[in-house]
């Protein structure tokens, strides 16, 4: 069997404006009530972690099957031609009572992205919906955005536990990714410490950001790094003894194997359960326990060429990860590959347009890829 991997849950259309002119210190100078606010040109392209982990991992040389739902509309047509482009295989569901999930992505120069999000169809993605004879002929699930996605948080993760639990009884390796939720929200008011207590043991590698991660098991911690940032990004304020390294050690307490937690623009933090415990993965993976058992450590980013925007640089620096684990890499080389990716994929504007093939990110690591200090 093929070491194929499946890529499910959160699928949308990204339409992202073009912002003109240099980076802006304050995001009111550009939009005011009633100003007219001239762009350049829309890229529209797949978003969600389906799509922009899922085709990352296509263009870096795997065997991928992309999941998810749509409505059967004019967005979800979109959705169909973009990826048939990329002859991947497909399993989407077409909802005809639906509508299929977009999000106009607002990446000003010099600030964070603001995300205009309809979750449509996502909403309603169920454990049923996994075929199993995909889970069956598949030797890895990584499954995104389980926190814009109602089905994922409703009753304590109750579904979200299903899905995971039916990959690893259908013999599947698993990865999960989180996505960050407003706070005032119904996923943001959800116990999300309780449902990655009862979810994480059935994951075998664990994908959050810091900031997603911080939100959900330490909420008193993430309101500190606001106050603190005042409206910088959190990961500028942000100390890996004092503060990801606490939060690391609950996720390893909570039955993580393979955590990698992403910090933004400083680097990627990385750390692996011992050998007994990394021992209940699944053996499609082929993966060589001891020398993944054991690890620790914090991968600094690389300087990209250009910072136009960080649409899907966490996702693809995911896909990287995962396709050179799948390949039989050790674990530092699979972080620094996840970090050169991400250092490609913010030099453009949608997810998987920067991205280069590890061998090439190799060769240009091996000449001296700069650091960000």
């Amino acid at each position: 069997m093929s070491k194929r991997i499946i890529s499910a849950g959160h699928i949308c259309l990204d339409i992202t404006p073009a912002f003109k002119g240099e980076k802006v210190a304050n995001i009111s100078n550009i939009l005011q009530p009633g100003k007219l606010v001239e762009v350049g040109d829309a890229v529209v392209s797949t978003g969600g972690s389906v799509a922009n982990t899922g085709l990352g991992m296509k263009l870096l040389g795997a065997d991928v099957s992309l999941m998810g739902k749509l409505g059967l509309d004019s967005f979800g047509d979109m959705i169909c031609k973009i990826i048939s482009d990329y002859n991947v295989n497909e399993s989407m569901i077409r909802a005809k009572d639906e509508s299929t999930s977009y999000s106009v992505v607002v990446a000003i120069p010099g600030q964070d992205r603001i995300f205009l999000h309809n979750p449509g169809a996502n909403h309603s993605f169920m454990a049923k919906d996994i075929p199993e004879d995909e889970l069956n002929n598949s030797a890895l699930f990584h499954f995104g955005y389980p926190p814009l996605m109602k089905s994922m948080y409703d009753n304590d993760g109750d579904e979200l536990v299903m899905v995971m639990k039916k990959a690893k009884e259908c013999g599947c390796a698993t990865s999960m990714d989180l996505a960050a939720v407003d706070a005032n929200s119904e996923a943001g008011k959800a116990d999300w410490k309780r449902i990655l207590a009862r979810v994480i043991p059935y994951v075998d590698f664990f994908v959050p950001s810091v900031e997603e991660l911080c939100f959900m098991i330490d909420r008193p911690r993430f309101e500190q790094w606001q106050a603190k940032a005042a409206g910088r990004d959190i990961t500028e304020i942000i100390d890996l003894d004092n503060d990801i390294r606490p939060l690391a050690k609950q996720c390893m307490e909570m039955g993580a194997k393979v955590l990698l937690i992403k910090c933004g623009a400083p680097g990627l933090y990385y750390c692996s359960a011992d050998e007994n415990k990394l021992s209940e993965i699944s053996d499609r993976l082929e993966m060589d326990v001891k020398n993944w058992a054991d690890k620790e450590g914090f991968e600094k980013s690389f300087k990209p060429d250009a910072v136009i925007s960080g649409t899907g640089a966490g996702d693809t620096s995911i896909a990287a990860f995962l396709v050179s684990m799948i390949e039989g890499e050790e674990i530092e080389t699979c972080v620094k590959l996840a970090a050169a990716t991400g250092a490609c994929c913010v030099a453009s504007y949608d997810a998987i347009s920067g991205l280069k093939s590890l061998a090439e990110l190799k060769a240009k690591i091996a000449s001296g890829w700069e650091k960000i200090c």
